[in-house]
């Protein structure tokens, strides 16, 4: 009886695609509003990261993150806007393709990580093979702009 009403929820795409954009915004919001001081102001931790702790691990490397303060400051506004827009569901595949370009730099920099990192990367994959879902404002958007032909 509790299967089969579990089942019914998983087989209501809408709901799982919410669940997906909700899990992937998550993380990335987390990590984004603790770089922040106030408006616009980023804290001295995020910059201090960028400049002494976080490396880029490629080949022949590691390497030091060029232009620190604008790295952290673009990191920042992405871990901000991106989850702000999967939540609502608006500019979904866009959110998705800058969460999942997130994800890659986020690998290159913490190559331990690769399982939640692959995670990430299945969920932004997903959102934008299979879009925001009827629970989105991009669906709203959609049915205003192209209304059905009756």
């Amino acid at each position: 009886m509790l299967a089969g009403k579990a089942i019914h929820l998983v087989q209501m795409p809408s709901l799982v695609q919410l669940v997906m954009r909700l899990a992937l915004a998550v993380p990335f919001w987390k990590s984004g509003i603790l770089k922040w001081e106030g408006f616009g102001r980023l804290n001295d931790t995020a910059v201090t990261l960028f400049t002494d702790e976080f490396m880029l691990h490629l080949p022949g490397g590691p390497y030091h993150y060029p232009l620190p303060t604008v790295m952290a400051f673009m990191s920042g506004c992405g871990e901000i806007t991106f989850p702000v827009l999967l939540v609502l569901g608006l500019a979904t595949r866009f959110a998705a393709l800058g969460l999942l370009f997130m994800t890659i730099i986020v690998e290159l920099t913490v190559p331990d990580g690769w399982p939640i990192h692959l995670t990430w990367a299945a969920m932004a994959l997903g959102i934008m093979a299979w879009g925001p879902g009827r629970i989105s404002a991009d669906h709203l958007v959609r049915g205003i702009l192209l209304p059905k032909h009756r």
